[in-house]
């Protein structure tokens, strides 16, 4: 198991077989996934996981579990994807992060995403990270402005039906200085 990044109180790390039993869980709860279309079943989230570790392979980096030091609890991912849909700044390197409800507004998605720029632009030489999400996600838009993304522009994703109130979005974004 390769460490890629630790924080002060987090590891960020590869996954390992029990995570997928807290990722399965954590994907299924209503309310971590509130801003998005669904919640994800069992087979959705093995899906998931494997699109996570092709991008590992493919590109070097990816969505890193995130373990906390002292517990060594599973919290849920923070890391890197690479997204490709139908939008303007697509292709591109995307910063995202999600987490068991259980360790909210303790500052980790901030510390991980925090940790996970400065890595990749220092690292993975990335030349500007962008992240995006629902409008109506105002908790993850208080992590993007945190770690200084700053709104880069508003959109509708195409992913999401068009009669869904998730389908606006903004993309924040960040470069490296």
């Amino acid at each position: 198991m390769a460490i890629h990044i630790e924080t002060s109180r987090l590891i960020l790390r590869d996954w390992k077989e029990p995570d997928l039993e807290a990722f399965t869980e954590m994907n299924s709860d209503k309310h971590v996934m509130r801003y998005f279309p669904e919640t994800l079943t069992e087979a959705q989230t093995l899906a998931f996981f494997e699109i996570i570790q092709r991008e590992f392979v493919e590109y070097g980096f990816g969505l890193y579990a995130v373990e906390e030091k002292n517990s060594k609890d599973f919290l849920g991912f923070v890391g890197f994807h690479h997204a490709n849909f139908d939008a303007d700044f697509c292709p591109c390197i995307e910063i995202g992060w999600r987490l068991k409800r259980e360790y909210w507004r303790k500052g980790y998605a901030t510390e991980g995403a925090r940790s996970c720029l400065e890595h990749g632009f220092k690292h993975l030489a990335f030349d500007r990270i962008y992240s995006f999400t629902a409008i109506e996600n105002t908790p993850s838009q208080g992590v993007m402005k945190k770690i200084g993304m700053q709104v880069f522009e508003y959109f509708d994703h195409p992913a999401v039906p068009d009669n869904n109130p998730l389908k606006p979005h903004v993309c924040y974004m960040v470069e490296n200085k």
